[in-house]
């Protein structure tokens, strides 16, 4: 069964999903009908994200359902290793993963990302750092950056 809840967050709305064991997506809301079904594991990401939002926590621990192809599963793990505070281009995240020529197919996988901010593909930049991509719009991965070089050593 899957459970949903709507998070209020410093940069809008956010959808949290889950089935009984795992965290399965985290997204920005977009304007339609969701079913909300509570469960105590929802109710523990949102206390982790009111723990990230107010700059105390720097890793979420929370159980992920991890979907996606062998080399997407690859990169999300390169995502999960970006530190709090800092960032990596799309080329340092496929060099990390031994492809050093998959960086479109890096950008690719970000772009499916379910579990936004869990999974922290806002810390993926362009190669010289500019902003590029990102679900909730470049505004809100600019705000998301800003927030964690604040907050990063308190």
């Amino acid at each position: 069964m899957q459970y949903g809840k709507i998070y209020d967050s410093p940069i809008g709305l956010l959808h949290l999903q889950c089935n009984d064991t795992h965290i399965t997506a985290l997204s920005f809301y977009h304007a339609g009908p969701i079913l909300q079904l509570n469960h105590p594991l929802l109710d523990k990401a949102c206390t982790q994200l009111d723990e990230y939002f107010e700059g105390k926590r720097k890793v979420f621990t929370l159980p992920l359902l991890i979907e996606g192809t062998p080399f997407q599963k690859q990169v999300y793990a390169a995502l999960l290793s970006i530190e709090y505070g800092q960032t990596a281009s799309y080329e340092e995240i496929a060099m990390r993963i031994g492809n050093p020529k998959a960086c479109r197919a890096v950008g690719m996988a970000n772009n499916r990302n379910r579990l936004a901010l869990l999974i922290p593909c806002h810390r993926v930049v362009g190669k010289h750092g500019s902003l590029v991509g990102y679900e909730g719009g470049l505004e809100k991965k600019s705000w998301l950056l800003d927030f964690e070089r604040r907050h990063r050593s308190s």
